[in-house]
């Protein structure tokens, strides 16, 4: 199989990779639903420390494991665990101020 270049962006940063031909809608899967995770994070929390938002993200995916991807028909992956613990942490800082 024949490998190919390609650029994704994560985070909005460009990432050149080469990847197998076969692999090519996977890895652009999977920046979408890094983005869309990050996006919801961002919508839904103060937090827009960019750091903050992959390691949340890259902790909701990871924990997901075998579950439906975010994108398509699939259902929504549950984020809720991860959203009370962004939010009381978002509490915690605004109790400092």
């Amino acid at each position: 199989m024949s490998k190919v270049s390609l650029k994704v962006v994560v985070a909005g940063r460009t990432y050149p990779l080469t990847v197998q031909e076969s692999e090519v809608e996977k890895v652009q899967r999977a920046a979408d639903d890094i983005n869309k995770a990050i996006k919801q994070l961002q919508d839904n929390f103060a937090v827009r420390d960019m750091q903050d938002l992959l390691a949340m993200t890259a902790l909701q995916l990871s924990t997901r494991g075998g579950k439906a991807p975010i994108t398509g028909a699939a259902p929504q992956a549950d984020f809720s665990e991860a959203t009370a613990a962004l939010k009381a942490l978002s509490d915690d800082l605004d109790a400092l101020n």
